[in-house]
């Protein structure tokens, strides 16, 4: 049974989707929890990430400071490709792990990935199909500074970091454009996951 890739920009509205898929019947997982998993307190990742960018990372309880780490390496190329050195192979263990358990229990389960930096990574050629959610950088923007309190360059400098709409499409197996309402969002998620049925589980 394949994985399927679910990615978009920041703030496209990747966790209704998700959110939605899982309530369709998916097994969702998560990038951003697998990462959040890898890095807890006490775990060797943390004491890895710790030992290359110092204590100032590590808050008061023993947990990472993400916002402090984010700053490292969101402008040191260098720094972010070490951190990625340190974090990817935990991950695609809890990854493998966490399939492996899905599949062995259900081995018809449709399991989705939700992986945010998808084509940044490289890694479409690990998934058996990609969905992109599409959304406007514009609409993107304005609600990273209006739902998530951003200034306008910060929530710019954050979509001009990510791979751009047209890269996101050019790899997609279904898109779900999610500039209108929630409501047109759920529709055509609902209308994938007939294809995904469909698909994998005729």
């Amino acid at each position: 049974m394949p994985i399927i890739a679910l990615t978009g920009g920041i703030a496209a509205g990747k966790t209704t989707v998700a959110n939605r898929f899982a309530e369709l019947g998916a097994h969702v997982l998560s990038a951003d929890e697998l990462v959040r998993h890898s890095q807890r307190a006490g775990s060797p990742t943390l004491a890895a990430i710790k030992k290359r960018f110092g204590l100032g990372v590590v808050d008061e309880r023993g947990e990472l400071d993400r916002a402090a780490l984010g700053r490292i390496v969101f402008e040191d190329e260098m720094a972010r490709t070490d951190l990625e050195a340190i974090v990817h192979p935990a991950i695609s263990a809890e990854f493998a792990s966490r399939v492996g358990t899905i599949l062995a229990a259900q081995p018809s389960a449709i399991v989705i990935y939700d992986i945010p930096l998808l084509v940044e990574s490289n890694r479409v050629g690990d998934f058996g199909a990609v969905i992109v959610l599409s959304c406007d950088p514009q609409i993107r923007h304005d609600r990273l500074v209006r739902l998530r309190g951003m200034s306008s360059d910060a929530a710019q400098s954050r979509i001009d970091a990510q791979a751009s709409e047209q890269e996101r499409l050019s790899i997609a197996d279904w898109t779900i454009d999610s500039s209108q309402s929630i409501e047109s969002t759920i529709s055509q998620t609902d209308a994938v996951w007939a294809d995904l049925t469909t698909a994998y589980r005729a």
